[in-house]
């Protein structure tokens, strides 16, 4: 693979619904990558709404799903704008843009789909885009998810140690890396729900909040012990890897279902404490004992959801630390990993992890849209 230094843009808009991530990246080889600039488009709670309607209740038919599907386009060309401008770099000199769109549905081993046109931003930047990464991986029998992994061996495992990277986002996620770029050995899953229940949740309690800023809901109320046991009685949770979830499982009807019981800020104490308590679980069932954990997402912001897994952990012997420590700000770390499987599908290399996601070899991900 050349090692002449390519420019790409790794979007990503995930389960969490919060924004569109840009991320600009200089590659010099698959192994090296310098984070150049980032951008958050946020969604507006209009905008969020849309999403969740066409995740969660698939209202308004194929006309909406349409438009949808160039509205997220037009949505990523303005993170893309904007970190371009931020880089003071012109789209010329921008070799591919990786582009993840929303994922609106998730059913392995059937389908998984994603919204967002491609071909709006190859026009509006004279640029090739690559998209529609997880279709391939599904196709082969995988799962489609998580996809994150390879950037996580690729990039930022350790020289000299066993090392997890956690990533909270909607859903919450691990790779377990043995070294840096030693692909076996290395495996990967979803844990499990991330923010989406808690943020749900909060929403239901206040409407006028997005999601728990500062933790403040979720503070004011106690998790309910009981219930929590019972909710980690979901089948998902002992369910052996490599799997994947999202919304479809633990999304808006999920956090109704428990607001109902627990209406108030005991409905979000309760929903930290499912994803501390399952990424703890997960952790401590399917992986060596005393391997770091390094963190990045959303979730990372939250100081009680950061306090209680940071204990958990600790209790257990493991360490906690957060991404942005060790590399570049984590909110960055998606879309950087998606700019790496561009630009491994444009030099015809596999994007994919089969021990993460159970697909039958190694697979190029995605199809291209000429500039």
């Amino acid at each position: 693979m050349t090692e002449r230094p390519s420019l790409a843009i790794g979007l990503m808009s995930g389960t969490s619904l919060d924004g569109m991530d840009a991320a600009l990246v200089r590659f010099r080889g698959p192994t090296h990558a310098e984070l150049v600039g980032f951008a958050h488009r946020p969604y507006h709670p209009e905008e969020r709404r849309e999403l969740e309607d066409a995740i969660e209740r698939q209202d308004g038919g194929a006309r909406r799903l349409a438009h949808l599907n160039v509205r997220l386009a037009e949505w990523a060309a303005e993170a893309v704008e904007e970190v371009l401008s931020r880089s003071r770099v012109h789209a010329d000199a921008v070799d591919l843009i990786a582009f993840h769109g929303q994922t609106v549905w998730h059913e392995p081993p059937i389908v998984t789909w994603q919204l967002g046109e491609p071909a709006l931003l190859a026009e509006r930047f004279g640029v090739r885009v690559v998209s529609g990464f997880r279709a391939r991986d599904v196709a082969a029998g995988g799962e489609g998810a998580p996809l994150v992994p390879l950037a996580d061996v690729l990039l930022f495992g350790a020289d000299d140690h066993a090392r997890i990277l956690l990533n909270i986002g909607g859903m919450a996620n691990l790779t377990f890396v043995p070294r840096r770029a030693v692909s076996e050995g290395s495996f990967a899953f979803d844990t499990g729900p991330g923010v989406a229940v808690l943020d749900a949740v909060t929403r239901l309690h206040d409407p006028s909040l997005a999601f728990d800023r500062d933790g403040i809901v979720s503070a004011r109320g106690v998790a309910n012990g009981a219930i929590l046991s019972e909710l980690l009685e979901d089948p998902y949770f002992s369910a052996p890897p490599p799997k994947s979830t999202g919304r479809e499982r633990f999304g808006s009807a999920y956090a109704r279902a428990l607001f109902e019981r627990l209406p108030g800020p005991d409905a979000a104490a309760t929903a930290v404490a499912l994803t501390a308590r399952s990424i703890t679980e997960a952790i401590l069932r399917w992986t060596a004992a005393g391997t770091e954990v390094v963190a990045s997402g959303g979730g990372c912001h939250h100081p009680g959801l950061w306090a209680r897994l940071t204990e958990e952990l600790h209790s257990a012997g493991r360490t906690l630390r957060r991404f942005d420590e060790l590399f570049f700000p984590g909110d960055a770390k998606e879309a950087v990993a998606f700019a790496l499987l561009g630009y491994l599908t444009v030099h015809g290399q596999p994007g994919n992890l089969p021990a993460a996601t159970g697909a039958r070899g190694p697979r190029v991900l995605g199809t291209v849209t000429p500039a």
